[in-house]
Protein backbone atom coordinates (compact mmCIF):
# COMPACT_ATOMS: atom_id res chain seq x y z
CA UNK A 1 0.00 0.00 0.00
CA UNK A 2 1.49 3.50 -0.38
CA UNK A 3 2.07 6.25 1.82
CA UNK A 4 2.39 9.19 2.41
CA UNK A 5 4.04 12.02 5.27
CA UNK A 6 1.16 13.27 7.17
CA UNK A 7 1.77 15.95 9.59
CA UNK A 8 -0.99 16.65 12.31
CA UNK A 9 -0.36 20.11 14.71
CA UNK A 10 -2.83 22.17 16.81
CA UNK A 11 -1.85 25.12 18.53
CA UNK A 12 -0.50 23.12 21.50
CA UNK A 13 1.81 20.97 19.27
CA UNK A 14 2.31 18.03 17.01
CA UNK A 15 -0.19 15.32 17.94
CA UNK A 16 1.20 12.73 14.31
CA UNK A 17 4.32 12.94 12.70
CA UNK A 18 4.41 9.72 11.01
CA UNK A 19 3.10 7.59 7.55
CA UNK A 20 -0.45 7.31 6.58
CA UNK A 21 -2.21 5.25 3.67
CA UNK A 22 -5.36 7.17 4.06
CA UNK A 23 -6.90 10.12 6.01
CA UNK A 24 -10.44 10.80 6.43
CA UNK A 25 -12.07 14.14 7.30
CA UNK A 26 -14.96 16.53 7.02
CA UNK A 27 -14.35 19.44 4.37
CA UNK A 28 -16.63 22.15 4.10
CA UNK A 29 -17.96 20.49 0.96
CA UNK A 30 -18.17 17.18 2.66
CA UNK A 31 -16.59 14.25 3.81
CA UNK A 32 -12.94 13.56 2.18
CA UNK A 33 -10.67 11.14 1.79
CA UNK A 34 -6.22 11.80 0.84
CA UNK A 35 -4.61 9.09 -0.16
CA UNK A 36 -1.07 8.74 -1.60
CA UNK A 37 -0.47 10.54 -4.89
CA UNK A 38 -3.65 12.82 -4.29
CA UNK A 39 -3.76 15.81 -6.07
CA UNK A 40 -2.16 18.73 -4.48
CA UNK A 41 -4.75 21.31 -2.65
CA UNK A 42 -5.68 23.38 0.37
CA UNK A 43 -9.32 23.35 1.82
CA UNK A 44 -10.80 24.28 5.30
CA UNK A 45 -11.73 21.43 7.53
CA UNK A 46 -15.38 21.57 9.74
CA UNK A 47 -15.08 19.59 13.28
CA UNK A 48 -15.98 16.34 13.43
CA UNK A 49 -14.27 13.16 13.40
CA UNK A 50 -10.80 11.96 11.83
CA UNK A 51 -9.68 8.69 10.63
CA UNK A 52 -5.98 7.63 9.50
CA UNK A 53 -5.22 4.46 8.45
CA UNK A 54 -1.79 3.45 8.94
CA UNK A 55 0.66 1.42 6.74
CA UNK A 56 -0.18 -1.52 8.11
CA UNK A 57 -4.01 -0.87 7.84
CA UNK A 58 -4.83 -0.86 11.28
CA UNK A 59 -7.09 2.77 12.02
CA UNK A 60 -6.77 5.86 14.78
CA UNK A 61 -9.65 7.95 15.07
CA UNK A 62 -9.23 11.18 16.77
CA UNK A 63 -12.32 14.04 17.24
CA UNK A 64 -10.75 17.55 15.63
CA UNK A 65 -11.79 21.08 16.12
CA UNK A 66 -11.98 22.92 12.58
CA UNK A 67 -8.97 23.79 10.95
CA UNK A 68 -6.88 23.99 7.43
CA UNK A 69 -5.79 20.66 5.33
CA UNK A 70 -2.93 21.24 2.93
CA UNK A 71 -2.28 18.67 0.59
CA UNK A 72 1.25 18.97 -0.99
CA UNK A 73 3.27 16.58 -3.40
CA UNK A 74 5.87 15.30 -0.67
CA UNK A 75 3.59 15.79 3.05
CA UNK A 76 0.03 16.29 4.07
CA UNK A 77 -0.78 18.95 6.64
CA UNK A 78 -3.36 19.21 9.11
CA UNK A 79 -3.19 21.86 11.17
CA UNK A 80 -6.51 22.16 13.93
CA UNK A 81 -8.07 24.07 16.68
CA UNK A 82 -8.18 20.97 19.18
CA UNK A 83 -7.47 16.91 18.31
CA UNK A 84 -7.99 14.32 20.67
CA UNK A 85 -7.43 10.62 19.78
CA UNK A 86 -10.41 8.43 20.39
Amino acid sequence: MNTYKLIISTPDGSVFDGEAAMLVVRGTEGELAVMAGHIPFITAIKAGECKIVLPDDSEKFATIGGGILTVAQDKTTLLCSDFKWN
